[in-house]
C-alpha cells in the first residue's frame, strides 16, 4: 500500500511573526461598520473570574495564530473574544493572518472540506501546533454537519443562529478556547 502524502513543515514562528498583532489588523479592516462592532463587542465582552484568573496566572506563553478576515460574520463574532482574552493575559499573544497571506496554512484547517473562519490554532511556548478552533463552538459545528447530512441546510443555519442568541456572552467560545490555551500550557500529557 502506498504512503499517504506528507504534507510540509510549517514554520510555526514564522507564520506567527508575520501577523499583525489585533490594533494593526483592526486598524486594516476593510469595512469600517464591521470595524467597529467588532470593537464594540471586544469592549462589552466579559469574563467570569475564574477564566481571568486562570489567564492572568498562565505559567508560560501561549502563541495564537487567528486566520481571519473582517467580511466574516464569524470572525466579527469570535475575533472579539480571544482578543479580551488575550487582554486578560500577557502570556497570550494572538497574530492576525488572511487566507491569502499563508494559504499553505490556511488549506490545512478547512472544516468539513470548505473554507471557513474563523481558524485559531494554538501553538506552545516553543510554537508547537496543540489545537485549533473555529470556526463556531463544537455544537454549532454539528449542526452544520448534520444540516449537510440530511441536506438541510437552512435548518441547521436556523439552530446556529439559536444558539448565538441564547450564548449572547459567547461562554461556549471562552470555555473551548480556554481549554486549548490549558493544552498548549500542559505539562505533562
Amino acid at each position: 500500500m502506498p504512503r499517504p502524502a506528507t504534507l510540509p513543515v510549517i514554520d510555526w514562528k514564522t507564520v506567527f511573526d508575520c501577523g499583525l498583532d489585533y490594533t494593526a489588523w483592526l486598524a486594516a479592516a476593510e469595512s469600517a461598520e464591521q470595524r467597529n462592532r467588532m470593537e464594540t463587542l471586544r469592549q462589552s465582552q466579559t469574563l467570569e473570574p475564574a477564566v481571568a484568573e486562570s489567564l492572568a496566572t498562565l505559567p508560560r506563553p501561549v502563541h495564537v495564530v487567528a486566520i481571519a478576515e473582517d467580511w466574516c460574520g464569524d470572525v466579527v463574532r469570535h475575533v472579539p473574544v480571544l482578543q479580551r482574552m488575550a487582554e486578560a493575559s500577557s502570556q497570550l499573544k494572538v497574530r492576525y493572518i488572511s487566507r491569502a497571506q499563508h494559504p499553505e496554512v490556511f488549506i490545512r484547517f478547512l472544516t468539513n472540506g470548505g473554507e471557513a473562519i474563523p481558524k485559531f490554532v494554538f501553538l506552545s511556548d516553543c510554537f508547537m501546533e496543540c489545537g485549533n478552533w473555529g470556526p463556531m463552538p463544537a455544537c454549532c459545528r454539528e449542526f452544520i454537519a448534520r444540516g449537510k447530512a440530511c441536506g438541510d441546510m437552512a435548518a441547521a443555519r436556523k439552530l446556529v443562529s439559536a444558539c448565538y442568541e441564547q450564548d449572547t456572552t459567547r461562554c461556549k467560545v471562552v470555555t473551548e478556547l480556554l481549554h486549548l490555551v490549558e493544552i498548549a500550557v500542559s505539562s505533562e500529557p
